[in-house]
């Protein structure tokens, strides 16, 4: 495959190079990607079965398979926002960007993607004020626009999880073959089959489940990296030993852009493009992604802007200090005779592709190291790849079948079309990966296209449920112009930067760059241009009618299948562990005031989150040029880890203090059924 040379901004000979060289047998591999994977699909499948049986909630309802019943609490869909947006990518790039940049590429790296998810908030809730019985976004533009809106939008979706599902095999297959030597071919097709099997079953419930299983092993790995870079590491060992490598390595590789060549300042133009660049690919990942839309949806009306402020803010940790800590760390060894590329630096094609953070892991902790980040590469892989599949397979069940080719469908069928959507789709994603592979498509590439695409779509989306005024030329003007300006920009942008127009050209960052802001801002303008000529005033009567499919099927069809001939008690005994004012208050409908203070509350949330990110911390100190002292760079190393612990703490331990009344009544459940098996026996 061709350099790319999205990242030879530091000042290096990349003539010479060589090849990554694997620490772990092809066996490891395969073992992690089958064994590993078919034990949680086993997993998934008994937590599933306990939950059909023990709860009043089964995976057989439309609703409940495609939206949880849209009862999720705050906890696990800010866990489920953490697991689902922490792609490989996330790891991968974040990591790369340090190995690049220096410390400002992780922080803008994580700054892209975690205002979007706090600004979601807002979204989320107009969601549950303006059409609360919707399953996907694409039901709300087809109601209020109609079908010419509604198929552009599903264009949209479409790419979108194209390019995520593109990101997420081929960067995780890219570090599976870096690691263990796996044929990359069987990678890209082995890794969604586990991932289909517990979806398939479970459906949207078994992925937040899966999302917080999967957490618990993301966020004990990054403390091991982080402890075993800045703590016990023979390499490292210290904060202020990863400084001085650093300083020396601003001699050695200097970073052009950065003042004085140094890793350890914000001062970084490179670094700032990137932030834009990733600010734009936030934008476009999260508002055209199907599955942040499909939590917003399932998450419960009183928690739904609660849990993307958590999740904003818990996410951000993860880029910060993983890809601080592994990035760092392979620019700081990268002299080392144990760097899996010795003596050579990583070329730019083994950049791109996101091979910094395994040759950090390789080094600070040989094959456990390997393992480990074998590991969480794969649970980021099968997180976020499962709600994807849950995504499509609700485009394919709601706005395809169901509004195209049987509006009459049932609750089941709509189950069964989104079970053959879901194993079609996990078999395209294998023949998606393997097309990008061989037209040399790689991670760094696709990072920066997502702005690129989707970006247009973006303020028309938001405006969608937000807007009274706007209106349907409004959005199919923004949307269809703003994309073709977009594109316009682009290739102007490539060949004035660059003066060719090639692949490896329209992923440069200032490319990128020059296209997603020319498709965001024009699109907006144009958008609210046209709807203010002749502006609607819609009331959302039509989106608020929206129906659930089958919303009483989840709770009357389950209450007649767990009552018993042996005097089990009716599925409401779920609820036995609440008393009956909690319960009532749970269920009890939010009126439009409530929803109309919890949307101000998140816009405020978001306005601060962004300001603190963007503005306060790090410009600052790009004008006034500072470079890190050691003091200060450890002050920053401690934040970093302080902000992941409680991000630990806000993701796996909240969901649980959330639900365990609800857990002990299973257990209780349980337990009491056993008994009676073991009682009739003997």
């Amino acid at each position: 495959m061709p350099s790319y040379n999205l990242y030879s901004v530091a000042s290096v000979n990349m003539s010479q190079f060589a090849e990554f060289k694997p620490l772990l047998n092809q066996s490891v591999g395969y073992g992690v990607v089958v064994g590993v994977g078919f034990f949680f699909a086993f997993i998934m499948l008994c937590l599933t079965a306990v939950q059909s049986n023990f709860s009043r909630f089964t995976p057989r309802s439309s609703e409940e398979f495609t939206s949880a019943s849209r009862s999720v609490k705050p906890g696990l869909v800010c866990c489920g926002i953490v697991s689902a947006w922490t792609w490989s990518a996330t790891l991968l790039q974040s990591s790369t960007a340090a190995y690049t940049f220096g410390v400002s590429g992780p922080w803008w790296y994580g700054a892209g993607g975690s205002i979007q998810v706090a600004m979601f908030g807002m979204v989320a809730a107009k969601v549950k004020m303006n059409a609360n019985g919707a399953h996907t976004f694409l039901e709300i533009v087809k109601v209020r626009f109609g079908t010419t809106a509604h198929i552009v939008f599903i264009f949209y979706a479409t790419v979108c999880v194209l390019v995520v599902c593109g990101s997420l095999l081929v960067g995780g297959a890219a570090t599976v073959n870096a690691l263990t030597g796996m044929n990359i071919i069987a990678a890209y097709f082995l890794l969604p089959i586990g991932i289909a099997v517990y979806v398939v079953f479970g459906g949207l419930r078994a992925t937040f489940i899966c999302d917080w299983t999967h957490t618990i092993v993301l966020f004990a790995i990054i403390y091991i990296f982080v402890f075993r870079a800045y703590g016990t590491s023979a390499e490292i060992g210290s904060v202020s030993k990863m400084y001085e490598l650093l300083a020396q390595a601003a001699i050695d590789v200097p970073v052009t852009g950065n003042e004085n060549g140094s890793y350890v300042t914000m001062k970084s133009n490179q670094g700032l493009v990137f932030g834009a660049s990733a600010l734009l690919s936030g934008f476009a990942g999260v508002f055209c992604d199907q599955g942040y839309w499909q939590r917003a949806i399932a998450s419960h009306p009183r928690g739904t802007t609660k849990a993307y402020m958590l999740g904003g803010l818990s996410w951000f940790a993860v880029p910060w200090a993983f890809g601080s800590c592994l990035g760092l760390s392979a620019r700081a060894l990268q002299s080392n005779p144990l760097f899996p590329t010795y003596p050579f630096p990583l070329s730019a094609q083994q950049t791109s592709a996101g091979l910094a953070a395994p040759a950090a892991a390789a080094v600070l902790m040989g094959k456990g190291g390997a393992v480990a980040l074998l590991l969480v590469v794969f649970m980021a892989v099968t997180s976020a790849a499962s709600a994807e599949l849950i995504a499509v397979s609700s485009i394919v069940s709601y706005d395809i079948y169901r509004t195209y080719w049987r509006p009459q469908a049932t609750g089941a069928e709509i189950v069964r079309v989104s079970h053959y959507a879901i194993c079609a789709w996990a078999i395209w994603m294998g023949c998606w990966a393997t097309i990008l592979y061989k037209v040399n498509i790689d991670l760094g590439w696709l990072y920066y296209v997502q702005g690129i695409v989707l970006s247009p779509a973006v303020i028309p989306i938001i405006l969608t449920v937000w807007w009274s005024k706007l209106t349907r030329a409004g959005l199919l003007c923004g949307s269809i112009i703003g994309a073709i300006l977009g594109m316009l920009a682009w290739m102007i942008g490539c060949w004035k930067i660059a003066g060719a127009i090639n692949i490896p050209n329209l992923a440069l960052p200032e490319s990128a760059v020059c296209s997603g802001l020319t498709g965001l801002l024009c699109s907006g303008l144009i958008t609210a241009f046209v709807s203010l000529l002749k502006p609607d005033n819609y009331d959302f009567e039509g989106t608020r009618a929206i129906a659930m499919l089958d919303g009483s099927e989840n709770h009357d069809s389950k209450s007649d299948a767990v009552s018993g001939e042996k005097g089990e008690k009716s599925s409401s005994d779920f609820e036995e562990g609440l008393r009956p004012a909690e319960a009532a208050h749970q269920d009890a409908p939010i009126d439009h005031d409530t929803l109309l203070r919890v949307f101000k509350r998140a816009a405020w949330y978001s306005s601060a989150m962004s300001a603190i990110v963007i503005l306060i911390i790090p410009l600052p100190m790009f004008f006034s040029h500072y470079v890190f002292s050691e003091r200060f760079y450890t002050f920053w190393v401690s934040c970093s880890i302080v902000w992941v612990f409680l991000s630990g703490t806000f993701s796996v331990i909240l969901p649980v203090v959330e639900s365990w009344k609800e857990m002990a009544a299973i257990v209780k459940r349980l337990g009491r059924l056993l008994s009676t098996k073991l009682y009739i026996k003997s």
